[in-house]
């Protein structure tokens, strides 16, 4: 102990230097520090609460994987980082941050889709990384590799001049992004130099031997519309939603259309992906998913639905399920797309707290006097009775006439009553619809006389509480901060 004189003072030495080392490998971001730090390779942020139990049980772990990673990679290639979330609410917001710990990682400056979920051990997570720092494209020594490829997954071809093209880096940096969605290869000079007949390109080949390969006609010299293409071709349109990525998907943040059915009715699925693809302008605003219904009976029963119902289509919006009218109509002109515009627009939401839209099927609006009329000209009609849809609309009547019973019924007089117990005739439901008519008078002529609106109350709804929306995170890992989410 003579380099200090005292035994305690030593040992306050060396408990500091563990104490700094441990810092060392991990980054405080803040917002002054945030842009600067992003520009890094890759960059592991863990996105904490002190005050959150698994934030702090995670620090130690964090701390000895970015110890890991520091001793096989230079902080030039990538960085560790922590975000206070109380302190920099901004930074956590900007993030979709919304229970801690969350472990994101960031390429090049862009979030990555899937954030960590894996094992909370030092060595789990300095194995992700490392697996992140491969290079995810595949050299290929000659064409044939390329030409022998199996067609079982979306797979993305480079034909490159040499690979310090700024063509190539483009490629290279967009294969990083996508490297879980897509296999990625490249051939180099004169390798590559028969498919090279017009300069470098890129190539598509989608699952199965019988589909078309898809040439890129953009510059290769221009990223974001290269990764714009890509990602077109390596996230399909149509995804399967299960309890293992269920998670992942509700955190895209994007309401589901999804097809509930069963593994052998290939023919819905088909019908379903059809439709879909006329609809790729939605992509951004929708996530089109298919649900095996053995596998998500459960939820079908929150619906009112068993597997014998399937298959059936529903949007969830994480705040209420809203079911479509009947799937046989899913191929009718425009019908799966006004069911999203209604969904957009905020229709489905609106009918389920308040009825139907009064002005739904161009109903004709008319006053209690000229309902009066109108009762007295079906009972003269007497070959048709008509079933009376009534709404109030800033206090006048609007009124839909649907005919319900149609012959059998003598001509009437003005005035006259039908006989309703005459032989043949459809006593129950004629005596209902008068009933109706008589009731739509009366309500027409108290709306009349009091100014008084009543709201329609929805009778018949589709709509429940989200079931998906319960596919969030562990309350066994994770403090969750505010998992709900606004409906448009």
């Amino acid at each position: 102990m003579k380099h200090f004189g005292c035994p305690v003072l030593y040992l306050v030495f060396i408990l500091l230097l563990h104490a700094f080392g441990s810092h060392a490998d991990v980054t405080q971001i803040s917002a002054s520090n945030l842009d600067g730090v992003l520009k890094t390779k890759l960059v592991f942020v863990n996105f904490y609460a002190d005050w959150c139990r698994f934030s702090r049980m995670l620090e130690p772990i964090f701390k000895d994987a970015a110890a890991l990673v520091s001793k096989e990679f230079a902080s030039t290639e990538v960085i560790f980082g922590r975000v206070d979330c109380d302190a920099e609410q901004p930074i956590a917001q900007k993030f979709s941050v919304n229970k801690y710990p969350t472990m994101k990682l960031f390429r090049n400056g862009i979030m990555t889709k899937r954030e960590y979920r894996g094992q909370r051990t030092g060595e789990a997570i300095a194995s992700f990384i490392r697996e992140q720092l491969k290079d995810p494209v595949k050299e290929v020594k000659n064409l044939d590799e390329i030409y022998e490829i199996k067609r079982d997954k979306r797979t993305i071809v480079g034909y490159f001049d040499t690979k310090e093209s700024p063509q190539y880096q483009n490629f290279d940096a967009v294969s990083k992004l996508l490297k879980d969605d897509c296999d990625f290869y490249a051939a180099f000079g004169e390798i590559s130099k028969p498919e090279r007949t017009s300069g470098d390109n890129v190539i598509f080949k989608p699952i199965g031997e019988n589909n078309a390969e898809m040439v890129y006609l953009g510059s290769l010299a221009n990223k974001d519309l290269l990764q714009a293409w890509t990602q077109d071709k390596c996230v399909p349109l149509v995804r399967e939603i299960t309890f293992q990525n269920g998670e992942e998907l509700t955190e895209e943040g994007l309401p589901f259309l999804i097809l509930f059915h069963s593994k052998e009715d290939t023919e819905s699925l088909e019908a379903y992906s059809k439709e879909v693809s006329r609809l790729i302008s939605f992509k951004t605003a929708v996530n089109f998913l298919v649900a095996d219904c053995e596998t998500f009976s459960h939820p079908l029963h929150h619906l009112g639905k068993s597997v014998k119902d399937c298959p059936l289509l529903a949007i969830d919006s994480f705040r209420h399920m809203y079911m479509f009218p009947d799937f046989a109509q899913i191929g009718e002109p425009n019908k799966l797309k006004q069911f999203l515009l209604d969904l957009q627009s905020g229709k489905l939401h609106r009918e389920f707290h308040h009825g139907p839209d009064p002005n739904e099927n161009k109903i004709e609006s008319k006053t209690p006097g000229q309902l009066k009329l109108d009762r007295i000209h079906l009972l003269r009609n007497g070959n048709i009775l008509y079933r009376a849809f009534v709404y109030i609309n800033n206090g006048s009547v609007e009124v839909k006439m649907e005919p319900v019973v149609q012959g059998g019924l003598p001509n009437l007089q003005v005035g006259d009553v039908p006989d309703l117990s005459a032989p043949g005739q459809p006593i129950q439901q004629a005596q209902a619809t008068l009933n109706e008519l008589n009731e739509a008078l009366k309500k027409a002529e108290e709306v009349e006389a009091t100014g008084t609106v009543e709201p329609p109350i929805n009778t018949d709804s589709t709509t429940i509480k989200s079931v998906f929306a319960n596919l969030k995170p562990s309350q066994h890992r994770y403090t969750i901060v505010d998992y709900s989410r606004d409906e448009l």
